[in-house]
């Protein structure tokens, strides 16, 4: 079993440098997937109302044979969920879809800013983790003027903000903001659903040169930027592999050749928070 280092959120929360997606792990297969992934040593595991897989998640949590307390479950909040009242029920749904207790990280999933409900979102998970119902409460796809907002109207800053970020989209204003604010980057599509990135010259010379895969090189890039990454895959050796990235480092030289890869297009689906919305 592989043993994954751990960062301390702006909470005191503790959390792996890498974790397991699961977007598409449904049903038995799914839930065999993640449960496989717990055996393997991954803690943590994300998901999202919108996935239709909490129960999933949780089935797997039940299934494993690793203690509750040294797992880390994650899910998100829904667009059409974000007033006060509907995301309070949504979070307690979300906890019984999954037969859980509490959420280790809850997340508003996307900012939604036409619909200009996402303070109060926020407000509803801040009440819930005063209730107990969510250890940790954070973000996805914020951008500095939308956490900015947060913080200003209600006093409470996110611990974490999970954002499309892999090397054609490296996010360095985003991840410098982030850090200058205390708040953990974390990765979503890492690997950029392998689009292109695995036929990459680049980074094909470096795994050869590393005797590594495509895919360890890129979540190490992560790893040293300082990003929590969620790769998601059902295969058991796939799995293991992503989590095997600590016995190696990049030097400056790659670390910057990857992150030059970057283009301003490099979004997968164009889906910009500032415009994009989600429900």
């Amino acid at each position: 079993m592989h043993k994954v280092p751990e960062i301390t959120l702006n909470d005191g929360l503790t959390l792996p440098v890498i974790g397991l997606g699961t977007y598409a792990l449904n049903g038995n297969a799914g839930a065999s997937a993640i449960q496989n992934a717990i055996h393997a040593g991954y803690r943590l595991i994300d998901s999202a109302y919108n996935y239709e897989n909490e129960g999933t998640v949780g089935e797997a949590v039940k299934r494993s044979s690793v203690s509750r307390e040294e797992l880390r479950i994650t899910s998100k909040l829904p667009g059409r969920y974000q007033n006060y009242d509907k995301a309070v029920t949504t979070i307690q749904e979300s906890l019984y879809r999954a037969s859980l207790d509490y959420y280790d990280l809850y997340l508003i999933h996307w900012p939604n800013p036409k619909q200009d409900l996402y303070v109060e979102a926020w407000q509803a998970l801040i009440d819930a983790q005063k209730w107990g119902l969510i250890r940790s409460i954070g973000v996805c796809n914020f951008l500095p003027e939308h956490i900015e907002r947060l913080e200003k109207e209600t006093g409470v800053k996110p611990s974490v903000n999970q954002i499309e970020l892999h090397p054609f989209f490296n996010q360095e204003q985003q991840r410098k903001w982030h850090q200058e604010h205390n708040i953990v980057t974390e990765s979503w599509s890492p690997l950029a659903r392998a689009n292109h990135l695995l036929e990459n010259e680049t980074i094909q010379q470096m795994a050869q040169h590393h005797n590594k895969s495509v895919s360890q090189i890129v979540l190490r890039w992560h790893y040293q930027l300082g990003a929590v990454s969620i790769p998601k895959s059902a295969s058991s050796v796939r799995q293991i592999e992503n989590i095997s990235i600590f016995d190696f480092s990049l030097d400056e030289t790659e670390m910057s050749l990857i992150s030059e890869l970057t283009r301003p297009d490099g979004r997968i689906n164009d889906q910009d928070p500032a415009v994009y919305e989600e429900f």
